[in-house]
């Protein structure tokens, strides 16, 4: 299973992340192939269920988290209220403190659910890139289109190689820019075919006589459909009848040209499955009864405006992207959807009041730690100090004599003392010893 490299996101992070997803969703497509069921539209579904049980740990942490938040609100109200109107600095520090205990006590953090979220976004961007171009990140599709790239470019090497003018194909292929710009034109004419519908890809077929071409490896099976066999790529991409390589816009407009209802009826049950189930996942999620300020209720208003407009924004958007994308969406809401179920249940069965109470008590530990550290750094200061001045009541009471046969002891004790080579003794000796030269010598 060799792993095809193609014009592959290299986002910072969301490529890290993309080639980690790809490698997952070549695995499971070369599963399919094995069992005889490779399938586009399959391995989608099948993909959306590993990714998001694999995100499951911070589904819960997050919904644990808007839990303890929801327990939590009626206290940092309470707190509020309490500094209400009085803006001068010491009680805007007493509130933040008091605050910042209270979060301690229940364990959580204020910046907790952007956290989660913002490992989550990476993950959610690098899903949408590996279903956009799976022949870069799954081996078979990218090997099957590549047959066709090179038959392209064998009818039309002068149009792509040789003429200083673009040719109308090199055209677009430099639009997608990457792989032109490092010279793999291949790549880049397997980019351009994984964007086409089945109809503009008919259409250069016809024009570089590709209908016969098959894919050596399958025993001579034939890459694209003609009228009578239906080619590879037309298998990968058909799911319950239905192209997952065109838009829903296209292909009801195939269909009912053709008087074929049913795809009719499929086609338009992806943009609005896609925003019915987005809205379900939405009603489910857990949302907080109340909030702290006109700043937040405000603020709440908003996600609530925009939770609703975007199901329904993603049901145009799937109108006119490829279907395949469209039940990316459909698939990951309704696993999530499931998900939610299943960790509203989980986390209606946990006891917050004993989670509380150990939190407390951690903090509790904390708290006094941090006190027994201080007391002991203040225990250090004061002996240091008292070290300082008994050293300084004691050469007081020195006569000037004393002193100096005092300092001449601890001189001669340091020029006589073995010091260990490369210790601050040894160095200071060094030190000392350069001293008396130079002054030897003036």
């Amino acid at each position: 299973m060799n792993f095809i490299l193609l014009t592959q996101n290299e986002t910072f992070i969301i490529g890290w992340v993309a080639k980690l997803l790809g490698f997952i969703m070549n695995g499971i497509f070369y599963l399919l192939d094995l069992i005889g069921i490779p399938n586009i539209g399959l391995a989608i579904i099948l993909f959306t269920i590993v990714v998001n049980l694999l995100m499951l740990p911070l589904n819960i942490r997050q919904q644990k988290f808007s839990k303890l938040s929801a327990k939590i609100n009626p206290e940092l109200q309470a707190i509020q209220a309490k500094y209400k109107g009085r803006q001068d600095q010491e009680s805007m520090m007493a509130m933040q403190q008091e605050r910042q205990a209270l979060y301690a006590r229940y364990g959580i953090s204020p910046t907790g659910s952007c956290v989660q979220l913002l490992i989550q976004m990476p993950i959610l961007l690098s899903l949408y890139r590996v279903i956009d171009l799976m022949p870069a990140y799954v081996t078979k599709i990218g090997n099957t289109f590549r047959v066709l790239a090179d038959k392209i470019i064998s009818v039309d090497n002068a149009g792509f190689l040789q003429n200083s003018g673009f040719s109308s194909i090199e055209s677009k292929v430099s639009a997608y820019g990457k792989s032109m710009t490092n010279g793999n034109l291949s790549n880049g004419i397997i980019d351009v075919l994984n964007k086409l519908s089945s109809t503009d890809l008919k259409t250069i077929a016809e024009h570089y006589n590709l209908s016969g071409l098959t894919y050596p490896v399958d025993g001579g099976q034939l890459i694209l459909s003609t009228d009578t066999t239906r080619g590879l790529i037309d298998t990968y991409n058909n799911f319950l009848g239905l192209n997952m390589g065109d838009s829903p816009l296209t292909l009801i407009k195939a269909a009912w040209a053709a008087g074929t209802i049913g795809i009719v009826i499929g086609a338009v049950l992806i943009p609005v499955l896609s925003a019915a189930t987005q809205w379900i996942n939405y009603k489910l999620m857990p949302h907080p009864s109340n909030t702290l300020d006109g700043q937040e209720n405000a603020m709440m208003s908003s996600m609530k405006t925009m939770n609703t407009i975007m199901p329904l924004f993603s049901a145009w958007l799937c109108f006119t992207l490829p279907s395949g994308m469209g039940l990316y969406w459909v698939a990951g809401s309704v696993v999530r959807s499931i998900q939610q179920i299943v960790i509203n249940k989980h986390i209606d069965k946990m006891d917050f009041e004993d989670i509380i109470k150990k939190n407390s008590a951690k903090s509790a530990k904390k708290i006094e730690k941090m006190k027994q550290n201080q007391e002991r750094m203040a225990a250090y200061a004061s002996m240091s100090t008292r070290n300082i001045q008994n050293r300084a009541n004691v050469t007081s009471g020195m006569s000037e004599r004393e002193k100096e046969e005092a300092m001449k002891k601890a001189t001669d004790y340091s020029r006589n003392s073995s010091a260990k080579p490369g210790s601050m003794a040894a160095k200071a000796n060094m030190v000392r010893q350069y001293n008396d030269k130079n002054n030897e010598k003036s």
